[in-house]
């Protein structure tokens, strides 16, 4: 029977192929036995987003929980992932889950487990979940609905919750002075409806219930949000553009000129933001794969710094027990001091708008105030869809250190936290990593500016598959 392995983020597969109803019934029988045998409640809040058969594998997850005598809160609609995870902190459950994939594209469910804490469970807890998943099809029990007559199971609105979260946490006077110059894309993702709700004045796309996508990963990099940069620059009245990917926990952001704003700009900014304007301090939480810059904005402040693997899981084991600023990644997943500990794509666009607020400059302003103080820069991206062979053959290469240049730029160091990032003789870095959560191999490079960034990607490509 197909193993269930949890990846960097959640169990995902192919929705009909190995993401079925039987293996949803098994993992949450699993998660059911975790929570019985831990010294946690006996509860859980239960989420779907709006992908494709979500209600329905939600619902048999909540079934699972309470045929183990598990009490089970499930939300009405639709929820983001910080949604789940709020609920799962207010309520102080056992746990939370939440069937989603996230960014990945439209044939792709998933399953994430979240803590009372509100964040995601640690690795370790999750482990002990995957060691419980049976390796047999699990008996599908009472139906859902005798579960709900008994009282196990009942329906929560988790999006007013989070609502209410939102009103006692921002400047909502601040937020709408400028929020009907706001885009957001909300790419058919859970973020579609509270975003409506939080600011009804904001410009919407794609905020429609559609659980194809439009065909496209609901991931918010430029390749797939063609519409926001053009919609910004033809119109003044636009101050920004935001986005979020399918389960809202991921952000993308555009300045007032429709320039795509990736998360290694936005870390620094928000860095800027909560030390200085809102007197936060503590540590700042990193993955393996962001910008020297935030290294460097951290030596400025005198603020301590740690880098993690990838995986957002790794930052959240910093946040619940040491004083956490910031936990960034590089592909859009931010959280704060002052929320829960979570990514969270809305709550860090309301903050970058209460920054833009409190201080009455663009986005492109405060970058250029952060250039002045850590220098301009670039990372860039390529994801190589590689044959499994191939991609094992590059990552020993890299291993047994073979890459000794890449094209004109010879390598001085390696550092191996998660992946393989090559030091330059010209100051700048290139990093191979194969993906946690698809068939990818990933590129990254940080130079002086995007052209430089790109040569060193197309030097690294060529020397990896030459």
């Amino acid at each position: 029977m197909y193993q269930i392995k949890f990846g960097t983020d959640g169990w995902r597969e192919i929705i009909a192929d190995e993401f079925t109803v039987a293996n949803v019934r098994r993992v949450a029988n699993a998660t059911a036995l975790w929570l019985s045998q831990s010294d946690l409640p006996k509860s859980c809040v239960v989420g779907y987003d709006c992908r494709f058969g979500g209600e329905m594998f939600a619902k048999e997850t909540a079934r699972q929980l309470a045929a183990q005598g598990i009490k089970v809160v499930v939300s009405k609609g639709f929820v983001s992932t910080p949604m789940i995870s709020l609920a799962a902190n207010q309520l102080q459950t056992g746990a939370g889950i939440i069937l989603t994939a996230s960014h990945n594209p439209p044939t792709y469910n998933g399953y994430k487990i979240k803590a009372n804490y509100g964040g995601p469970a640690i690795p370790s807890e999750v482990r002990k979940v995957e060691n419980l998943i049976s390796s047999t099809l699990v008996d599908a029990g009472d139906s859902f609905e005798s579960y709900f007559n008994n009282g196990m199971i009942e329906y929560g609105d988790f999006e007013t919750m989070y609502y209410n979260h939102c009103l006692n946490s921002f400047d909502m006077d601040a937020l709408s002075s400028i929020s009907s110059g706001l885009v957001y894309d909300a790419m058919f993702g859970a973020g579609l409806s509270i975003v409506k709700r939080l600011l009804p004045d904001a410009t919407i796309l794609h905020g429609n219930y559609n659980p194809g996508f439009d065909g496209r990963a609901p991931e918010p990099i430029l390749k797939n949000l063609p519409e926001i940069g053009p919609l910004i620059n033809s119109s003044p009245s636009y101050l920004c553009g935001l986005a979020t990917d399918g389960d809202a926990d991921r952000i993308g952001w555009f300045d007032e000129k429709g320039n795509f704003i990736d998360s290694h700009h936005l870390i620094l900014l928000l860095i800027e933001y909560l030390t200085t304007f809102k007197g936060y301090s503590g540590k700042v939480v990193k993955s393996f794969s962001v910008s020297d810059k935030i290294q460097k904005l951290c030596d400025l402040k005198g603020l301590e710094s740690i880098t993690t693997k990838i995986g957002f899981k790794y930052i959240c084991e910093y946040m619940v027990t040491e004083d956490v600023l910031i936990g960034a990644e590089e592909s859009g997943g931010i959280a704060i001091k002052g929320h829960i500990p979570e990514r969270d794509g809305v709550w860090m666009g309301l903050v970058l708008m209460e920054y833009m607020a409190k201080t009455d400059k663009s986005v492109s302003e405060l970058i250029q105030d952060m250039y002045s103080k850590v220098g301009s820069f670039a990372v860039e991206r390529y994801d190589l869809h590689l044959t499994n062979e191939l991609k094992e053959s590059i990552i020993d290469k890299c291993k047994s250190r073979s890459y000794v240049s890449f094209g004109p730029y010879k390598v001085v160091n390696v550092e191996d936290v998660d992946g393989y990032k090559f030091r330059l003789d010209n100051g700048s870095w290139v990093m191979i990593r194969p993906s946690g959560t698809e068939p990818v191999l990933r590129v990254y490079s940080e130079s002086t500016d995007s052209a430089s960034s790109f040569a060193i990607l197309d030097a690294t490509k060529a020397s990896i598959l030459g």
